[in-house]
């Protein structure tokens, strides 16, 4: 650094190790060479600025020309303050002559490593329709940036293979995930009564909104190749393992699937793995009992015959059993027309139920609310169930999740969504293998001996047998 470096650019660079500094400083170097995606040729330019056409060759395979334009809207908004020893006077830089060194560096600062109050500028001089000093932007305007943004996160995702053994291509519509996904974000913005928000209210809402930084960073950093130490890149998506894809057609789509990841206790470490669907199992409720039983916890997602996309998530493995099961860690949410996550409320204890086969008690799978009047319940006959809450469940604080009070089943998915029991030989208790599992001789003992196998009529049956 030397006394040339405005103040404001060596404070930024004082959050970089040592060792980053030369990765983040030669940035502007790489893009003034032209330097594109990797096998493409460079070229020396004389250009002392970085233009919209070097940003969108280094950036052209991961992000939509919209999105490289809102990035170099970014780049151009940001003011470096005048260099202690500049005899010109000048202040950050010409629209016409594109984005200077120093403009670069802060801007990869303030998304690499910088704050909300920081970010929230970039936020909106990238929500804006062209380069301009706008002091608001209206939601719609957050929206479609967002909208972009996602988007590119998407395709980075697919085009750096880091998609953990999903497939787009046999997922939901994608498109449509990333317009709900970004209304979701945007649903957390506190605009003005004239409904614009200013620089204020978006650096509230990056605080809130953790992804709104998470996706800008991802973006900026693969985009532009910095590759900074001990930053590994960010794990979006859960492992998915054992998935029949050619046969399967998943209720979720990618961004649905980036939205509820984070919402879970395990997050991304835990495996999801598919143990139901009606498209390859068929509409059996003893199948999909058989299914969730002692499974550990699972993400249950179901389409009614209006086209809602809804479901729950179940801490713990479900069991038969006419009482109430689970803990606040259960919840409830939507997928479409909206993308929402309802939590626990605390008002009661009703998180997860779970009966079959029983004279007395209702018979099908439901969480929330009570009996009768569940924020989500299926019937054990499989086909019907209803979602009633008036106004909102008391468990979960949802409000109707199907596009009828009583719906019509359409399809549904059960996820596993937990690590598999790790059993201790010669320890008892939670994590253990059924004796039944481990010594089938045992089994044979115990049926001789008279007792009960309670559990034994829940495993996954050999012929799907509607009750």
């Amino acid at each position: 650094m030397g006394n040339t470096e405005s103040v404001l650019l060596q404070k930024r660079l004082a959050r970089f190790r040592p060792d980053e500094r030369p990765v983040v400083e030669g940035v502007f170097q790489r893009l003034q060479g032209g330097v594109g995606p990797p096998g493409t040729p460079s070229k020396t330019s004389p250009e002392k600025a970085v233009t919209f056409e070097m940003l969108k060759l280094a950036m052209g395979s991961l992000a939509s020309d919209s999105m490289i334009r809102r990035v170099y809207q970014g780049m151009c908004s940001v003011d470096p303050g005048p260099a202690p020893s500049a005899s010109s006077g000048k202040t950050g830089a010409s629209v016409v002559s594109g984005v200077g060194r120093e403009q670069l560096v802060i801007f990869l600062a303030d998304v690499l490593r910088g704050t909300a109050e920081e970010r929230a500028p970039l936020v909106m001089a990238m929500s804006q329709q062209k380069i301009g000093a706008a002091t608001t932007v209206t939601c719609d305007q957050v929206a479609e940036f967002l909208q972009d943004l996602v988007s590119a996160v998407v395709q980075i995702l697919v085009q750096r293979g880091r998609l953990q053994g999903w497939k787009p291509d046999r997922m939901g519509d994608g498109s449509l995930g990333v317009k709900l996904l970004a209304e979701q974000m945007c649903s957390d913005l506190k605009p003005s009564d004239e409904g614009r928000c200013d620089v204020p209210c978006l650096e509230d809402w990056v605080f809130r909104v953790p992804q709104v930084s998470l996706y800008m960073e991802m973006l900026v950093a693969e985009g532009l190749s910095v590759g900074l130490s001990g930053r590994p890149a960010p794990t979006l998506l859960p492992p998915c393992r054992e998935t029949p894809w050619n046969e399967l057609k998943c209720l979720l789509d990618m961004p649905t699937l980036m939205f509820l990841t984070p919402q879970l206790p395990e997050s991304y470490s835990a495996p999801w793995k598919l143990v139901f669907s009606t498209k390859l199992h068929g509409e059996s409720f003893t199948r999909m009992v058989g299914s969730v039983t002692k499974r550990g916890p699972t993400v249950m997602i179901l389409r009614d015959t209006k086209g809602h996309v809804f479901g729950g998530f179940a801490s713990h493995a479900w069991e038969v059993k006419p009482q109430f099961q689970g803990d606040s860690r259960c919840f409830l949410f939507t997928v479409f027309p909206k993308l929402r996550v309802y939590t626990a409320t605390a008002y009661n204890q009703h998180f997860m139920y779970l009966n079959q086969n029983q004279q007395t008690m209702p018979n099908g799978l439901g969480m929330g609310g009570q009996h009768g009047y569940f924020g989500l319940w299926l019937d054990s006959d499989f086909g019907r169930g209803h979602s009633r809450a008036r106004p909102k469940c008391t468990t979960y604080g949802s409000p109707q999740l199907s596009g009828d009070e009583d719906f019509t089943l359409d399809s549904m998915e059960v996820w596993w969504v937990g690590k598999p029991p790790e059993p201790v030989e010669g320890e008892e208790g939670v994590g253990k293998r059924s004796i039944l599992d481990v010594d089938p001789e045992v089994q044979a003992m115990m049926e001789m001996a008279g007792k009960t196998l309670h559990s034994q009529g829940l495993r996954e049956p050999e012929e799907d047998e509607d009750e």
